[in-house]
């Protein structure tokens, strides 16, 4: 029995306009080329992908979560994200807020 789990993707192209729409083409594209079953939405796409390895091994229910965040304008490391936010931490409490 193949079993089929419906993935939802939302790309959220940010400081490019709100003309949206050739960022979605191009992703769509990128999905279909792979070889994906997908679905456009108003929202987002869904995909359609397979658990079946992990059913295989006897878990009855899988819940998946993907979150991807990239960026060009800057090199970041996820140290690099981390330590920015307890440095402002630091600086708020130095302040007593």
């Amino acid at each position: 029995m193949t079993v089929k789990v419906i993935v939802d993707l939302c790309v959220v192209p940010i400081g490019v306009g709100v003309h949206l729409a050739p960022s979605i083409a191009a992703c769509e594209t990128v999905l279909t080329d792979a070889g994906l079953k997908i679905q456009l939405h108003p929202n987002g796409t869904a995909i359609e992908a397979c658990h079946q390895a992990v059913h295989a091994m006897g878990c009855p229910r899988i819940h998946t979560t993907v979150k991807i965040n990239t960026r060009t304008d800057k090199d970041q490391t996820l140290e690099d994200k981390v330590a920015s936010v307890e440095t402002l931490l630091q600086q708020l409490l130095a302040r007593g807020q």
